[in-house]
């Protein structure tokens, strides 16, 4: 049964990404920004009752926006076009509820793509399903509704990187019951935005960790079961099942043994997880609140870009339209602790040799003389798909001797692992695998 086993791990290291995925996954970092009526009446979630003219960004500045993100090192913007409330960032023909009606009547889906083409951004959206003020919310019609929505933001605003949905509706046991068209909003995307990766939490593309205070998980796989992202394209079948079900070896954690047992049961997909916080406590403005620290933004960059995910950091404008000043140096700071941090990677200059004996590669880097290091970046080629399970890192001490320095679980496409020492020589050994991993080049920092 044991090799059984391993035969079933082996077909799951050979699901591999799509090219939309890759982009996602080579972007990393990007931002969010919560703009809408929500900012004026200082709420989180609207009731769709909002009147038009208080949505009044008096001095708004989508450029700043722009130039604020772009010092954070993130590589997109992924603007809330909509949130709950029902109110509409750009002046569609589908409602009266949209900046067509307000005081500044102006566009700010596109002010907002053309600043992040301006700065080399990337640009992406948020077009909430749930719609508090659409009187068409809890019928068939309302799903007709929202895609001609969808198809404006499609069509209308050059390339998108990132199509973000959710599945909120918190109308209550007596609220309105709406039947989410997903499968048809994913083929309205991949008509008009075949680039695009999509954000929900049961796929196609990405799917959430779970909570949204920028915690990750210890051992994030890309593979996942269907059965957790049922939209997901690109999936593996595995059968037939396990006579008998797992060896225990694989049952001693229990997530871990739910997890394979669903691979085993519906196949495995290749669905990696986006991590995602805001800058502050809320994810609209709010005066009352301050900046996380810079410490807690580093590290959950650290645990996302740097644990096989990616992190989307909200922004919220303020209800000026322009960014909090505190927010905007917090930004500078986090994108000035990344650039130090990864700014020099010191493995260019080391000596590298491989060994790929037994199927589990060993890779050492020599450096001319001793370097101290912080951080050692590993990466897998995902294009061959997520295969390791398991590494070492050890560094050669003073005296000529290896030594551990730490140990990790899954690399996936980028895993950060923070170190301190003083070597000549920095050693991978990749402890177990699915199959036999392709890695790519080791960086040290």
């Amino acid at each position: 049964m044991y090799e059984d086993f391993r035969a079933f791990l082996k077909t799951c290291a050979h699901v591999t990404p799509t090219p939309r995925q890759l982009m996602w996954y080579n972007t990393g970092f990007y931002a969010f920004i919560h703009f809408s009526a929500n900012t004026y009446t200082d709420r989180e979630w609207g009731d769709g009752r909002e009147d038009p003219a208080i949505f009044n960004p008096y001095d708004l500045d989508c450029g700043e926006w722009a130039r604020a993100v772009k010092a954070s090192g993130a590589q997109g913007i992924v603007l809330t076009a909509k949130h709950h409330c029902g109110f509409c960032l750009w002046p569609t023909a589908t409602t009266e509820q949209s900046v067509k009606n307000c005081p500044v009547p102006r566009d700010i889906v596109r002010e907002t793509a053309d600043a992040c083409r301006e700065y080399g951004l990337k640009f992406g959206f948020y077009l909430s399903p749930w719609d508090r003020n659409c009187p068409l919310y809890g019928s068939d019609a309302y799903n007709d509704f929202y895609k001609a929505q969808l198809t404006e933001l499609l069509t209308g605003y050059g390339d998108i990187f990132m199509v973000w949905f959710d599945g909120a509706c918190g109308e209550g046991p007596n609220g309105k019951k709406q039947v989410y068209d997903f499968p048809g909003y994913i083929d309205l995307v991949r008509r008009y935005q075949p680039d695009a990766c999509i954000f929900y939490d049961r796929g196609p593309d990405v799917r959430w960790c779970g909570n949204e205070s920028g915690s990750a998980r210890h051992a994030e796989w890309a593979v996942v079961p269907q059965e957790l992202v049922p939209l997901c394209e690109n999936v593996t079948p595995l059968t037939p099942a396990l006579p008998g079900g797992l060896p225990d070896i694989y049952n001693t954690d229990a997530e871990l043994g739910s997890l394979s047992n669903m691979l085993y049961s519906s196949g495995a997909a290749f669905c990696g997880a986006e991590i995602d916080m805001s800058i502050r406590p809320g994810w609209f403005y709010h005066a009352n609140e301050q900046p996380h620290s810079l410490e807690r933004l580093f590290e959950t960059y650290l645990r996302s870009v740097g644990g096989n995910a990616c992190f989307n950091l909200n922004v919220p404008p303020m209800p000026s339209g322009r960014l909090d000043p505190k927010d905007i140096a917090r930004l500078q700071e986090l994108g000035d602790q990344l650039r130090a941090a990864f700014g020099d990677n010191r493995a260019r200059d080391a000596a590298v040799s491989y060994d790929a004996r037994g199927g589990r590669p060993t890779v050492d880097l020599t450096f001319p003389e001793a370097r101290r290091i912080r951080y050692v970046t590993l990466r897998e080629d995902l294009r061959e798909g997520q295969r390791v399970e398991s590494f070492r890192l050890w560094f050669e001490n003073a005296d000529g001797v290896l030594s551990r320095l730490s140990q990790g679980t899954t690399i996936g496409n980028r895993r950060i692992v923070r170190v301190d020492c003083l070597t000549r020589r920095v050693r991978v050994e990749i402890t177990a695998a699915r199959d036999v991993p392709v890695l790519l080049p080791v960086e040290v920092y």
